[in-house]
C-alpha cells in the first residue's frame, strides 16, 4: 500500500512564507506542473515572485487531468532555449517530470526531497532543472529547496568532468573502456 503524504503536503493553501537566508542569484525561471501540481505551483509561483524572481508560467492553467510530458518538455525547452535560467517542474512526486525532461539534450533535472539534495544537484551534477512534489512534500521544504537550488553555483573542479560525460550521453551509449572499468580515480 502506498504511504499516504501528510495531510499538509496535500493541500497546498498554506502561504508563502519569509525570504530565504541564502542569496538567489537567479533572475528569471520557467515552472510547469501536471494537474497534480497546479495548486502547489501557483503558491511557488507566488513566492517566487516574492523573491523579485521573474517567472514564466507554461501551464496548465487548470487541474483537467494532463499529461506530464508535455509540460516537463516546455519547461526543458525555455531552458535550452535559452528564454530562462533555470527551470521548475511540479507534479504529484517529481518523479516522472524529471524524466520526462531529462529526454531533451542539454537538461540535467533533478527530483529534488530536501534543501541538501537541491545543493548537491547544483553543486556536483549542475542541475539546470528542479522538480518538487506537490504531494509528499510540505510546501515550506519546496521553498527553501528552491531557495537552495537558486543560490547554489555548479562546484566545476572533479564535478566538471562527470557533467561533461553525462552530456556525452546524450549523443548515445558510450564504449566500456579501461578508464570506467578501473573506475575513477579523483573520488
Amino acid at each position: 500500500m502506498p504511504a499516504e503524504p501528510p495531510q499538509s503536503a496535500r493541500q497546498s493553501t498554506s502561504q508563502p512564507t519569509q525570504q530565504p537566508t541564502q542569496q538567489i542569484t537567479v533572475s528569471k525561471v520557467a515552472i510547469a506542473s501536471d494537474h497534480a501540481g497546479v495548486a502547489e505551483k501557483a503558491r511557488l509561483v507566488e513566492w517566487m515572485k516574492g523573491q523579485g524572481i521573474e517567472v514564466l508560467d507554461l501551464g496548465p492553467a487548470t487541474d483537467d487531468r494532463v499529461d506530464y510530458p508535455d509540460f516537463a518538455a516546455k519547461v526543458a525547452g525555455a531552458v535550452t532555449g535559452g528564454t530562462v535560467e533555470t527551470g521548475v517542474l511540479v507534479c504529484g512526486t517529481g518523479i516522472g517530470m524529471a524524466i520526462a525532461a531529462n529526454k531533451l539534450p542539454g537538461i540535467r533535472a533533478a527530483n529534488v526531497t530536501s534543501p541538501e539534495f537541491a545543493a548537491l544537484a547544483r553543486e556536483h551534477n549542475d542541475a539546470n532543472i528542479v522538480a518538487v512534489s506537490a504531494r509528499f512534500s510540505e510546501p515550506q521544504t519546496n521553498e527553501r529547496i528552491l531557495a537552495t537550488f537558486f543560490s547554489t553555483d555548479f562546484g566545476g573542479g572533479r564535478h566538471a568532468g562527470r557533467v561533461q560525460k553525462i552530456t556525452d550521453l546524450e549523443a548515445g551509449p558510450v564504449g566500456h573502456d579501461e578508464e570506467t572499468a578501473s573506475g575513477a580515480t579523483d573520488r
